[in-house]
């Protein structure tokens, strides 16, 4: 089966604890603090693999979650750095958040990599906070919490030239006959249910990759046929192909599917029209096919190469596969997103993001949310008196105390941290 789309869960691993330890050494009286530092989490990493063509493996596992850092020990030792989980992905892969559609990576090389989410640092030892004011401090940190995040995984094939056109066409018989690709072949409409790739090798010219793509249907943008879908495999491809049937078997007219056609590709993404397009007389061994050309050029108003072919016969394909050889060479990259073709940097002032804010719930109590506040108490030893002493400390300096004043909240009141619930004493 064919997959080129899908969505996971990746979690990044939690540091690794430090410790509150403390020299019992003989002979070393008041040793002093001796709590190590904990391990870095495992991050998440993609790695293509070019062996893989689908991501099918992804259907059946959604969940990726790295392992946590080792905890600190005695002795001021480090906790051992958990390894990175590395997925393997097939090039051509496009990772995005799927909260905010925005590209994480895009991954197109053998062995190319990417941090999709980070391992969260290691909680600091007691060895650490060790001062003349407090030589032996009973405090120690927890592990940073690891990334997380839900991400979508779309799969666009690395083909140097793209063969679109209406189903039944003859795409998949042009592909078969240029390269040793066995695409299922019929005489019925969608015969090809996923992309079909082939390396072409004209006998003067470079060798190339053909994609056969599913056949399009008017409204394909929006959705209508098996077009939409594997529109996106488009995008990467340097030279468009369009397979016309130029016999007219159907009671189709070739011109009205060429407008069909570009129309499906301008509505679906402006980008694709920019791309070098050749036009493929096809099935020019039939009766009125000469008759339906000679039509189609007088009504073709762009200078746009037109091979007659013969896809059954293989009469006309060397020229075309040697020109389109010729034209991919000199035709650069498409860049795939419009922020890499920015060619300026502009900075804008953006107000810091407050560190915490307040909110109440149902039943009166006051809650406490944000980023770095419920970071700061996860990496908070709850069970030592000295830790949410240090945490209350940082709280209040952080202006929690006015900001709860400010709400409204008085003496008794309810206050909530995440799952720590106490109450506000003025």
């Amino acid at each position: 089966m064919f997959v080129d789309h899908v969505k996971v869960y990746t979690k990044a691993g939690d540091g690794g604890h430090g410790i509150v330890a403390f020299r019992r050494e003989k002979f070393v009286p008041e040793g002093g603090p001796a709590g190590g530092d904990g391990g870095r989490g495992a991050s998440v990493i993609f790695e293509v693999d070019e062996g893989l063509r689908t991501l099918m493996d992804f259907r059946y596992q959604k969940h990726y979650k790295a392992p946590r850092g080792e905890n600190g020990r005695s002795k001021g030792q480090h906790g051992k750095n958990a390894e990175d989980m590395v997925v393997q992905v097939p090039p051509g892969t496009t990772v995005r958040d799927a909260a905010t559609n925005q590209v994480i990576a895009d991954l197109t090389e053998h062995k190319q990599r990417a941090v999709i989410v980070k391992g969260g640092r290691g909680g600091r030892g007691n060895t650490r906070f060790a001062s003349s004011a407090n030589p032996a401090p009973e405090h120690a940190e927890n592990g940073e919490p690891g990334d997380e995040r839900e991400i979508t995984l779309e799969l666009k094939v690395l083909a140097d030239a793209g063969l679109v056109g209406f189903p039944s066409v003859g795409k998949s018989t042009l592909l078969s006959v240029a390269s040793s690709a066995k695409p299922k072949i019929a005489d019925y409409h969608f015969t090809t249910l996923q992309p079909n790739l082939g390396v072409v090798s004209p006998s003067d010219g470079n060798s190339f990759v053909m994609a056969d793509l599913p056949g399009l249907l008017q409204g394909a943008h929006e959705g209508v046929g098996l077009g939409y879908q594997f529109l996106r495999h488009i995008e990467r491809t340097r030279v468009i192909i369009h397979v016309i049937d130029m016999s007219g078997l159907e009671g189709r007219d070739p011109f009205e599917d060429y407008e069909t056609i570009n129309e499906e590709l301008e509505a679906y993404n402006l980008r694709l029209l920019e791309r070098p397009q050749v036009i493929v007389a096809n099935k020019m061994d039939m009766p009125d096919s000469e008759a339906h050309l000679e039509l189609f050029q007088e009504q073709l108003e762009e200078d746009i190469p037109i091979y007659p072919v013969s896809a059954l016969t293989k009469d006309g394909l060397e020229p075309l596969f040697r020109d389109v050889a010729a034209l991919i060479d000199e035709t650069p990259e498409f860049p795939m997103y419009e922020e890499e073709e920015e060619t300026q940097v502009v900075y804008r002032y953006t107000p810091e993001e407050s560190p915490f804010y307040i909110t109440r719930d149902d039943d009166g109590a006051f809650v406490i949310r944000g980023d770095e506040i419920e970071r700061m108490y996860q990496m908070t030893d709850m069970s030592r008196e000295e830790s949410v002493r240090r945490l209350t400390q940082k709280m209040r300096h952080m202006g929690v105390d006015e900001a709860l004043r400010e709400k409204g909240a008085e003496d008794g009141d309810t206050v909530r941290l995440s799952d720590f619930e106490f109450e506000f004493v003025e």
